[in-house]
Formats: C-alpha cells, sequence, structure tokens
C-alpha cells in the first residue's frame, strides 16, 4: 500500500531509486513488491533504468470530473501554499494526487495541463510556533487545551479554552474558541500563541452547538454594525 501510494503522489516516471527511498526497502525488495503488484493486477508501466508509472489502480474506484471541477480541485489544492502551513499543504497534494490516479486517461491529462492559475504576491505571514497537527487534533477530539498567548499590547496571559476551529486570513490564522477564563467566546492570533498543551475538559458533544451559537452572536453583531452604519450615512 506504501508503494502504491508513492506511485500515485509523484510526478509520473518514479525512478526505482526514489521508490524505494520513500518506501523504505532495498532497491531488491521493491523489484519484487512491483512484480507482486503487477500480478495482483495492477498495471505499472515502465522498467529499471527509466521509471515507473502507475497507469490503473484496481484498489481505488474510478471516477470523473468534468474540465472544470478538475481546474477548480488543482486550484484548491495549489492555494494551499499561500496559507504557510506545510502539513496542511501536503496533505492537500497528497488527497489530490489519489483523486488524479483514479481518473481516466484524457482527465488524467487535464490535470496535468490545467489553464487556471493562482498567483499573488507574497505577504508577510505571523510565524507559528505551536504545534498545529496537536491543537487541529484537540479541536477533533473536542478537548480542551492550556494555552500561554501574548496579546497586540503584549500581555501575558494562561488560559485554558475549548478550541472551535481555525480560520485562515491572508495575513495570519485565527483560532475560535470559548474561553474558561472569561466565560465567553474569544478569537485569538495562533502565531501569539507561546505554548500549548492538551488539557482534561472534555466539550463533546458541544462543539457544533457552540459553533453554530458563535455564528449567531457574530452575525447579529455583524448587522447592528450596518445598521449604525446606515443610519450614519
Amino acid at each position: 500500500m506504501r508503494l502504491l501510494d508513492t506511485l500515485r503522489r509523484l510526478p509520473k516516471p518514479v525512478t526505482a531509486a526514489r521508490l524505494a527511498t520513500e518506501t523504505e526497502v532495498s532497491p531488491r525488495q521493491l523489484y519484487r513488491d512491483i512484480a507482486t503488484l503487477r500480478a495482483g493486477g495492477v498495471l505499472i508501466d515502465g522498467t529499471a533504468g527509466y521509471g515507473y508509472t502507475l497507469t490503473e489502480d484496481p484498489t481505488l474506484p474510478p471516477q470523473s470530473f468534468s474540465r472544470l471541477e478538475i481546474e477548480a480541485l488543482m486550484l484548491a489544492v495549489a492555494g494551499l501554499g499561500d496559507l504557510g502551513d506545510a502539513a496542511l499543504t501536503t496533505a492537500g497534494r497528497d488527497a489530490l494526487a489519489r483523486i488524479v490516479a483514479t481518473l481516466p486517461d484524457r482527465q488524467a491529462r487535464q490535470a496535468a495541463h490545467v489553464t487556471i492559475r493562482s498567483w499573488r504576491p507574497p505577504e508577510p505571514r505571523a510565524a507559528v510556533t505551536i504545534d498545529l497537527d496537536q491543537l487541529r487534533q484537540a479541536c477533533w477530539d473536542e478537548v480542551s487545551v492550556r494555552i500561554s498567548y501574548r496579546d497586540a499590547k503584549e500581555r501575558r496571559t494562561d488560559r485554558e479554552i475549548l478550541p472551535l476551529g481555525m480560520s485562515y486570513s491572508p495575513r495570519t490564522l485565527m483560532l475560535v474558541a470559548w474561553c474558561q477564563l472569561r466565560a465567553g467566546y474569544r478569537t485569538f492570533e495562533v502565531p501569539r500563541i507561546e505554548a500549548l498543551e492538551r488539557g482534561a475538559v472534555s466539550f463533546r458533544p458541544r462543539r457544533v452547538q457552540l459553533l453554530r451559537d458563535y455564528v449567531t452572536l457574530r452575525t447579529a453583531e455583524w448587522k447592528r454594525q450596518e445598521q449604525r452604519a446606515r443610519a450614519a450615512s
């Protein structure tokens, strides 16, 4: 399965040396694994010294997308690199490689030669120093985290929060949470979190309802701001 995954992800053709390195086996073992996959019905084109291409993978169901849908997928994944989150970017590219591996040959060629590209001038982004995977896991597990946070006025506080979700903006990463210390919703700039550790307070299954209440609260605030702006004009 690791060999199949590597053949899906890497640019074609993939050399035997690269495949052996990626799957952490010897070249001799790699050739045996390729022979085993071929015997099992996997169509792998190529030879030693040239490289290998996975042309048909029976472990994945066939999929079909329109040309515009393919363009949209490629554009969305390409944009992940602008977020500055290496783990998320890699996950997106790996997922896209698996999708492309299930496409018919004509559509796979379209994915390799998309006509829409995204480019934006580099913008400075504040560096994140905590473990984002740990924060993401806490969101999914619906468990609290304890953080040390330094606000825009350089005031440092230690608090326990219920992490509800993260939001990427062009310049920073925001975390929406319920703050146990303040007993209310708070939005934190993730780069300003100096330390993070998993807490012991479970809020399952309250996360969805907490998020809905937050959206309702913020929507009401935005409407009041719009009404004041219209009244002032």
